[in-house]
């Protein structure tokens, strides 16, 4: 069996000037991460709350690189390249995330950027990506849906921590969540009666043109989001 690709989830902290200077990069910078060793797969992102995925959940002091590496030296490696160098210097605080992808069902820009044999969770936390692509005739039908999601998945007991992401502020959207366990994350999958009424209004609507559902082995979280820890228990 092959090894499974190692996948970080880098998100930096800024202010002041360095927030233009931020959007401007995330354009700039493409070429630079494409070109990196190793790499897989990328997206340069912007972040948000997650509450509504509209406009005004996004949070312009918050950026974020996510990366599928062919191994964990590879990955480590990127912590010295010119690209993480340069948001580091402009930011006021980092978080690193690594893991491993568990199982994972649809597309990202047409590709499968975390394609591995469905693998069952070890003990510890767990990371979710939630992405989709919404048909542009479809927006206000999936905006009035998320509102009960979000206020259910932020007072849910086993979400440890959660971030909007998205490649644009409206249309491709995106949801990264750690969970205390494999449970914690099934449960609300399947037993939440909001998000069980998204999944179904999902299907009956077809409001996607690309959808992409994975989850993680979390091997390590490092740094602070909001100036505070995010800790998760050990496996």
């Amino acid at each position: 069996m092959s090894t499974p690709p190692v996948v970080r989830l880098d998100v930096w902290g800024v202010s002041g000037m360095q927030i233009p200077r931020s959007f401007l990069r995330m354009g700039s910078q493409r070429r630079a991460v494409r070109s990196l060793p190793g790499l897989q797969f990328a997206k340069l992102m912007g972040t948000g709350s997650g509450e509504t995925f509209t406009m005004r959940d996004a949070d312009p002091t918050h950026w974020a690189l996510l990366t599928t590496w062919v191994d964990e030296d590879h990955a480590r490696a990127f912590e010295e390249s010119g690209v993480c160098d340069t948001w580091n210097a402009a930011s006021d605080e980092q978080l690193g995330i690594t893991m491993r992808p568990l199982v994972t069902r649809g597309r990202w820009s047409g590709r499968d950027p975390f394609a591995v044999p469905d693998t069952k969770a070890n003990p510890g936390p767990i990371a979710a990506i939630t992405r989709a692509r919404i048909k542009v005739s479809m927006w206000p039908k999936f905006w009035s849906s998320v509102p009960p999601v979000s206020l259910d998945l932020r007072s849910d007991p086993g979400v440890l921590f959660t971030l909007g992401i998205g490649e644009a502020p409206v249309g491709l959207q995106g949801t990264f969540s750690i969970w205390r366990d494999a449970k914690a994350i099934s449960d609300f999958a399947y037993r939440r009666p909001a998000h069980a009424e998204v999944v179904r209004k999902t299907h009956d609507l077809d409001w996607y043109a690309e959808e992409m559902f994975t989850r993680f082995q979390v091997d390590s979280v490092r740094g602070t989001y909001n100036g505070q820890d995010v800790v998760v228990p050990s496996s």
